[in-house]
């Protein structure tokens, strides 16, 4: 089953990720740039599962939209921790 806010959440990341594909040169100013932009690509990864489990092969879908997810919050606190190693390591300096 088709959901409007899980539609809706696809396409407000889809218009992000094109934001982001057109910004590159200023992502790439943020520290570890590529772990930052893995948690977003695993988290729409995430969100098309969400749209595509509705369609067919609902549990085996189900269990990638899930992994997708947990990758994305694994990523993004591992993004968290390099920061603020970084940060910690400047203070020390």
């Amino acid at each position: 089953m088709l959901y409007a806010n899980e539609l809706i959440m696809l396409i407000l990341g889809t218009g992000v990720l094109f934001l982001t594909i057109l910004n590159n040169s200023k992502i790439r100013r943020i520290y570890a740039w590529k772990i930052l932009s893995l948690a977003f690509y695993f988290m729409m990864a995430g969100w098309f599962f969400t749209i595509l489990e509705g369609f067919f092969a609902e549990k085996f879908i189900n269990i990638l939209e899930h992994i997708s997810y947990s990758a994305s919050a694994l990523i993004m606190a591992a993004w968290c921790r390099q920061i603020s190693r970084n940060k910690q390591e400047e203070v020390q300096k």
